[in-house]
């Protein structure tokens, strides 16, 4: 006989830890540790989070649904459905979207970055 699932691992946006940011946006945290950091974010149309940089930790951001814009050094980066950006500790950047429609996407953080974000001008 199968033995049944745990679902107490399962993590999604309706059980995890949720907190809203910026204009509007909002955040859950599906994974949440030291070493490691996975959250789900939505964007409403024409936000942007805070251009900024972390000296720790390497982020790698990856679009579930819509438009996104990722500005890292300088450099623009238009991010579809399915697609995804690395960005190294010490890069400053910004996540905007420009679009007309929200858009939802997964941050995922090594090591995380609680205390490890810096604001530019």
């Amino acid at each position: 006989m199968a033995e049944q699932a745990n679902d107490t691992l399962k993590v999604s946006k309706h059980n995890a830890e949720h907190y809203m940011w910026g204009d509007n946006c909002d955040g859950w945290h599906l994974v949440k540790g030291q070493d490691l950091s996975v959250i789900f974010e939505r964007m409403p149309a024409n936000t942007a989070e805070v251009r900024h940089y972390h000296e720790r930790s390497r982020q790698f951001f990856f679009v579930l649904c819509g438009q996104a814009v990722l500005e890292v050094e300088g450099v623009r980066y238009e991010i579809g459905v399915q697609e995804g950006v690395e960005v190294p500790p010490g890069a400053k950047h910004q996540m905007k979207n420009e679009s007309s429609a929200d858009v939802e996407f997964l941050v995922i953080s090594q090591p995380t970055t609680r205390g490890d974000r810096i604001h530019t001008k």
